[in-house]
């Protein structure tokens, strides 16, 4: 073999640049990262939201803001299934 053919193994090392500077990096953190800024903005959405909670003992309708879920509640209480013969 001649002397231009055969190349060193221990050149300069490449160096490498911090983890930081990397893009893949910021992608693999990223995603988990923004799932959980999007959860906590939703938990502070239902905590200033909270739905009251209806009294399923009374039967008549005080507000009409209550109309649409006691509708709901009758319709899903009553039976829908055919009658035996």
């Amino acid at each position: 073999m001649s002397e231009q053919s055969m190349t060193p193994l221990s050149q300069a090392p490449v160096s490498q640049p911090p983890w930081w500077k990397l893009p893949i990096v910021w992608m693999v953190i990223g995603g988990p990262l923004a799932v959980v800024v999007a959860s906590l903005f939703t938990v502070g959405i239902a905590v200033r939201n909270v739905d009251p909670v209806l009294d399923t003992s009374k039967t008549e309708v005080t507000s009409p803001n209550e109309l649409p879920a006691v509708k709901a509640r009758n319709h899903a209480a009553e039976s829908t299934a055919p009658a035996e013969r």
